[in-house]
């Protein structure tokens, strides 16, 4: 099992997701402003596995405040808290999982508790074991979508790397094909920083998935050809509507899709729902560094002094999704009417 993101011995283990494919190897984080560092150069990323990293860096960084009176403990933990919401501000369960941890912690002080990180580390490790259930329960369900011998394409990385360990879109890829079905796997590059080829096509590698790996701007050719039956990508952020951010260059293919008349499926755990976003349009939309679009782990590709312009995610218009995967059930329009039963478990 591919396992991103795991507590030990109170530290935060992560995968390096930097060093793949070609090194497989773990960041250990003894602080949780070391999780942070990670969090922002993409050494752990993909919403869920944020999330995760996010509420076990809020846990480890309350260990020290254990003898600490209530009231103080509180005050530190939620500006900890505020400190690492701002490591990137897409994600929406980066801030969904510290929202949680603040809510652990007014229960358990309500309560009376009197070792209050022990709470809080439960918590955390409650949240990475609950990402792996519920990414399944949305494997089962999304599974229904694909029939046997269908070509599934895929961007950026939205397996059990993105995760605790199982996968939202190539989660769903993964439960078809244990259920028996064929699958081929078509693998976005996903520019700039190539999570498609380093990432995704490792997992697919490891899995044992047949797969093919294409550059960006082969996807509209190949739908052109017949060759994709369904699209599936993951999700950072889902607004009210449905709107829906992710990695840059999913809008195109939503497009694509529509002019080749093409399934175009988003699979994503409720805590990415942000229901005080109306639209697409009150999502932030994170910018990186200029230097992932001028060049590549040390190699220039661009002149110098060029300007770069580097949104990290786009939005995806509600009007263009198929469907989307929950671990409730699978939503189709109007969602904001099936985002609210799926919230209240009624699908």
């Amino acid at each position: 099992m591919i396992r991103p993101v795991f507590w030990k011995n109170n530290t935060v283990v992560l995968m390096d997701q930097n060093a793949l494919p070609l090194v497989e190897r773990q960041v250990v984080c003894s602080n949780y402003r070391q999780v942070i560092a990670a969090i922002k150069d993409l050494t752990v990323r993909g919403a869920p596995a944020i999330g995760v990293a996010a509420a076990m860096a809020a846990a480890m960084a309350a260990l020290p405040l254990v003898s600490e009176p209530p009231e103080y403990f509180q005050k530190k933990f939620n500006a900890i808290c505020d400190e690492i919401a701002q490591a990137r501000p897409t994600a929406r369960n980066l801030f969904w999982a510290l929202e949680r941890m603040k809510k652990c912690l007014e229960a358990a002080i309500a309560s009376g508790k009197k070792n209050l990180p022990s709470d809080l580390v439960a918590e955390a490790r409650r949240i990475c074991a609950q990402d792996i259930e519920i990414n399944k329960q949305m494997g089962r369900h999304g599974s229904a979508l694909f029939a046997d011998g269908d070509c599934v394409l895929t961007h950026c990385n939205a397996g059990a790397l993105a995760t605790a360990g199982y996968g939202t879109a190539l989660g769903v890829i993964r439960a078809a094909v244990a259920q028996g079905k064929k699958l081929h796997v078509y693998v976005d590059e996903t520019r700039p920083v190539l999570q498609g080829a380093r990432l995704t096509a490792w997992e697919m590698k490891k899995e044992k998935i047949p797969a093919t790996l294409i550059t960006d701007n082969m996807a509209g050719v190949l739908m052109q050809l017949g060759r994709i039956d369904k699209i599936i990508v993951g999700a950072d952020r889902i607004a009210a509507n449905g709107d829906t951010a992710n990695k840059i260059g999913t809008y195109s293919l939503a497009v694509l899709a529509r002019a080749h008349q093409i399934p175009f499926y988003v699979a994503a755990p409720l805590s990415t729902f942000d229901f005080s976003c109306k639209t697409g349009a009150a999502i932030p939309i994170e910018e990186r560094p200029a230097d992932e679009v001028t060049g590549f782990r040390g190699v220039r590709v661009a002149p110098p002094g060029m300007k770069v312009y580097n949104p990290a995610f786009d939005v995806t218009p509600a009007k263009l999704i198929s469907a989307i995967v929950t671990e409730k059930g699978i939503l189709t329009k109007p969602y904001n009417r099936a985002m609210a039963r799926a919230r209240k478990g009624t699908l």
